[in-house]
């Protein structure tokens, strides 16, 4: 890593870092209903209960909230689902773009719906305003504020003791929106529309270029010969106009959301890559900040409601530790010349060209380093969003994003489901050292009992299950096989990238994998929907498991949870899983191809 990689990386940490502590106690105190903005804006969230009906005060038991968590989300698919097959018809249509294919909008509404965002569709010549806005821009929120509310529920569950219940999931989803998701999106918005971000719903632009052709097209009379002056000279065509049309749309009101809430669903096909989504350094550091604030917050969160802040210090540190050592790595094999082109030209020019890192794939106007920092935030988010292509990425490299995301996306992860992923990491963690010395695991003064770590072992294996088996599947297919553009190594990887992401909920993909076929769109739609709501149903249910149980006090056999030792434990118990699950299958991938790369040079 050079000087300009590590002060990217530290100005980056540092922002991140100091936003996110005053964040994350207002997040808090707004989600239990005690800050001054609860007050202020109390009459509006009253008449949203009123109108649908909601008893603010009537808890939940986990069973109950769950039912209502996927309810609500089944009914937002059906919705983003018939908005897509009907949308020629439909308002707010200027290009009179045709209703979506059954497959894709299958998938498309799955993928919102689930906060992935994956996208095999081009956004531009594909989704209407109305079908952006009313289908995609919703699920945006929706599926933040569900990974709120189910992190809120487990905190809950270690907060409270002798309780049969862990909330009421229609408030938590209607303080998520309104309290949290709804300002940060406006404030990043106008920040977005300042830099150069657009947002309107005008048609589809025509731009004229002109293009100097004359000197390779002289003029031809009706015998197609050319025609000459006085001189005998060939008379050369004059100028000629060519038109290129320029997408518009409300883009920035959506770019904003699909950071803040780790969405990642770009407005165009080539989504944070595009300068109408991002135009500049400073909007790429903007999005790249509201990417991690609200998962970062949320440790803080944690902290202050169980009542010891150095808890929440404790994930954020582990998490923080994992992110700086992955995108070390990403960083330092991006900046490295190519040796397959160095060695196949022999020359120290080709050497000297490559000089500044892997360029292929990347915009100059970020660069290298801002490329790789980005790419490392947003899968260690469940973001997906992107402003490089990552199946350019060098064999090392692009195995730091896919790692990031099989880890469970709990380095920092997505909003709340980061969080919840890393505390049954921590309960995974607490379980490891009870067994070293032989005693009853605990955590925050709950007994970790066989119901809990059933509970664990489903939410941490659902994912990694749905990721090998979905991959085997499909290289044993002729479907799956027919959308590799690159066979070999880096076709592997192009379709385990693909199910590591789907499974894991991120939605950035290896794009030289023709994924938008009727195979891919169904596989990968049934992963994203297990992926999500598999881990789910069993966090809520160790969250009223836990909820139910008595405070034990600490004594002298109790592991603190806040310390060096405690976050080592923790850090080390996220590569296991990682590494004893998914390193056969990156070895016949990015490994691979990164020594075939070396064998050549």
């Amino acid at each position: 890593m050079n000087t300009d990689a590590i002060f990217q990386l530290a100005l980056y940490l540092a922002v991140l870092l100091i936003l996110a502590v005053p964040l994350g106690f207002y997040i808090a105190r707004v989600m239990e209903g005690k800050s001054a903005v609860n007050r202020i804006f109390g009459g509006v969230e009253r008449v949203f209960y009123r109108l649908c009906g909601i008893q603010r005060d009537a808890e939940m038991s986990w069973k109950q909230y769950a039912l209502a968590l996927l309810l609500f989300n089944f009914i937002g698919l059906l919705f983003v689902y018939g908005l897509q097959r009907l949308q020629l018809w439909l308002p707010l249509n200027p290009q009179g773009l045709d209703n979506v294919g059954v497959d894709s909008s299958f998938n498309t509404a799955i993928s919102f719906v689930t906060n992935t965002n994956w996208q095999g569709y081009v956004g531009e010549s594909t989704m209407s305003y109305l079908t952006q806005m009313a289908a995609l821009a919703v699920q945006n929120f929706l599926s933040a504020a569900t990974g709120i509310a189910v992190a809120f529920a487990l905190i809950r569950g270690f907060a409270r003791h002798s309780s049969k219940s862990i909330g009421n999931f229609w408030v938590d989803m209607t303080r998520s929106c309104l309290y949290i998701l709804l300002p940060l999106s406006i404030l990043v918005s106008l920040v977005l529309v300042q830099q150069g971000v657009i947002q309107n719903f005008k048609p589809y632009e025509q731009a004229h270029m002109l293009e100097t052709t004359s000197y390779s097209q002289p003029k031809l009379d009706a015998q197609a010969q050319p025609i000459k002056d006085a001189q005998g000279n060939p008379v050369l065509e004059n100028l000629q106009t060519r038109e290129q049309t320029l997408p518009m749309g409300p883009v920035a009101s959506q770019e904003a959301i699909k950071m803040i809430g780790t969405n990642g669903g770009g407005f165009f096909n080539a989504n944070s890559a595009h300068p109408f989504e991002n135009p500049t350094p400073l909007s790429n550091f903007v999005q790249m900040i509201a990417i991690l604030i609200i998962p970062a917050a949320l440790c803080i969160s944690f902290g202050a409601i169980v009542g010891d802040r150095r808890q929440g210090v404790a994930l954020l540190a582990a998490m923080t530790i994992l992110f700086v050592v992955m995108t070390s790595v990403l960083m330092y094999f991006e900046q490295q010349p190519n040796p397959t082109l160095s060695g196949a030209s022999g020359s120290s020019a080709a050497h000297v060209l490559q000089s500044s890192g892997m360029m292929e794939g990347k915009e100059t106007r970020f660069g290298v380093v801002a490329s790789s920092l980005f790419a490392s935030i947003t899968t260690a988010a469940s973001c997906g969003a992107v402003n490089a292509m990552h199946d350019s990425l060098s064999p090392m490299g692009g195995l730091i994003p896919m790692l990031q995301m099989q880890l469970g996306e709990v380095v920092f992860g997505g909003v709340g489901s980061g969080l919840y992923g890393m505390l049954i990491f921590a309960v995974l963690a607490v379980f490891i050292a009870g067994l070293m010395i032989g005693r009853t695991p605990e955590y925050l003064g709950k007994k970790i009992g066989v119901y809990d770590m059933k509970m664990m072992s489903i939410a941490i294996l659902m994912t990694p299950a749905l990721v090998l088996i979905f991959t085997a599947i499909s290289v044993m297919l002729e479907s799956g096989l027919a959308g590799i553009a690159n066979p070999g190594a880096h076709g592997f990887s192009e379709i385990l990238y693909a199910f590591s992401s789907a499974a894991n909920n991120n939605g950035s993909a290896f794009a030289g994998l023709s994924a938008n076929t009727p195979y891919y769109n169904i596989t990968t739609g049934i992963a994203m929907w297990l992926g999500r709501f598999g881990i789910i149903v069993p966090v809520l249910a160790m969250a009223g498991s836990l909820a139910a149980k008595k405070r034990l006090s600490a004594n002298s056999g109790t592991l603190p949870t806040h310390g060096p030792l405690f976050v080592a434990l923790l850090i080390g118990a996220v590569i296991l899983v990682g590494a004893l699950t998914y390193v056969p299958a990156l070895a016949l991938g990015p490994v691979i191809e990164h020594l075939q790369m070396l064998a050549i040079h």
